[in-house]
C-alpha cells in the first residue's frame, strides 16, 4: 500500500493530470515490479557540469503551461512529454518539430511568432523555484574546489533573471542558448563548456534531467548522471546513471576532489531499458 501511494505521489509530481496515468504506469513498473539493482562504477572527476531547467531551477512546469496555452490557442494539443523530452532544445526547433509530428507545416515567421508568444507568456507566469537540494549541492562542490559549469538552452538574458548573482558567480563556465549555433541534443554546448574550462571529457560529470541533454552530453564524451525531476527513468535510459534526487546522487557518489567513488545504490539506466 505504501509503495502504491509513492507511485501516485510521484506521478502527480511530474505534472498533474496530463501525466498521471502514463507516468504512474512507468513508475510502478520501475519501482514496484522491478526495484533498483545496485552496481558500482569508479570515476575521477574534477568538474561537475549542470543543466539549469529541471536540475537547478524548477521552472519546467511553467514552460509546459506556456506551451500548452499557446498551442491550444491555435487548435493544437500537446502533453507534458512533448515538452519535457525536448528540454534543452532551442525553442524554434521545438515549435517546428511539434508541428511536423502532427503533419502541420509552418514558415519560419510563423514558428518565430508562436515561440515569441510562448516566451512572453512564460515570463508573465513563471515563479522562480529551485529543485530541492540543488543549491546546497552546488555550494558544497564549490567549497570542495571542483570546477563548475552550467550548460543551458535558455538565453543569457533569461538565465540572468532566473539565477541570482550569488549562484551564477559560483560557475567557472556558463554556456547559454545564445552561445551555440546548435543546441542540445547536439554536443556543441557541452564541447564549448569543456573548452572554456580547459578540461578533457573524462574529467567531468554532467547532471541532466532530459533526453536531449543526456544525448548531447554523451555525444560530447561525458559521463552523465540523470535526475528524475521531470521525467520517469524510462525516458532517461541514455544516461550512465539515474537518481531520484540530489540526496540520492550525493549518497551514491563520494564527492571529494580526485576521490570520486560510487557507493551504495545507484539505479542502472541500461538495466531499466532492458526491462522496460
Amino acid at each position: 500500500m505504501r509503495k502504491l501511494l509513492r507511485v501516485i505521489i510521484a506521478a502527480n509530481h511530474i505534472h498533474g493530470r496530463e501525466c498521471d496515468s502514463r507516468a504512474g504506469i512507468y513508475i510502478f513498473r520501475m519501482y514496484v515490479i522491478m526495484p533498483p539493482m545496485p552496481y558500482k562504477i569508479k570515476h575521477d572527476f574534477s568538474t561537475i557540469i549542470f543543466d539549469m531547467d529541471g536540475v537547478i531551477t524548477n521552472t519546467m512546469p511553467y514552460h509546459f503551461d506556456a506551451w500548452l496555452e499557446i498551442f491550444s490557442r491555435i487548435g493544437i494539443k500537446v502533453n507534458c512529454f512533448d515538452v519535457y523530452k525536448r528540454e534543452g532544445q532551442d525553442g524554434l526547433t521545438s515549435v517546428k518539430e511539434i508541428l511536423r509530428e502532427r503533419k502541420l507545416k509552418c514558415t519560419d515567421a510563423q514558428a518565430k511568432d508562436i515561440l515569441s508568444r510562448k516566451e512572453r507568456l512564460f515570463k508573465h507566469i513563471v515563479k522562480i523555484k529551485f529543485v530541492k537540494g540543488s543549491r546546497p549541492f552546488i555550494r558544497m562542490l564549490k567549497k570542495r574546489r571542483f570546477l563548475l559549469g552550467l550548460v543551458t538552452g535558455t538565453s543569457r538574458q533569461e538565465m540572468n533573471k532566473i539565477l541570482p548573482l550569488s549562484l551564477r558567480s559560483l560557475f567557472d563556465a556558463i554556456v547559454t542558448g545564445d552561445d551555440s549555433i546548435k543546441g542540445k541534443p547536439h554536443p556543441e554546448p557541452f564541447l564549448r563548456a569543456l573548452k572554456i574550462l580547459g578540461i578533457r571529457p573524462q574529467e567531468a560529470l554532467v547532471v541532466e534531467n532530459a533526453p536531449f541533454g543526456i544525448e548531447a552530453a554523451k555525444r560530447a564524451g561525458l559521463f552523465c548522471a540523470a535526475l528524475e525531476t521531470s521525467l520517469p527513468r524510462k525516458y532517461l535510459v541514455g544516461a550512465d546513471a539515474v537518481f531520484k534526487s540530489f540526496v540520492a546522487l550525493k549518497s551514491a557518489i563520494d564527492f571529494r576532489l580526485n576521490q570520486i567513488k560510487l557507493r551504495g545504490i545507484m539505479i542502472p539506466a541500461q538495466e531499466a531499458a532492458r526491462n522496460g
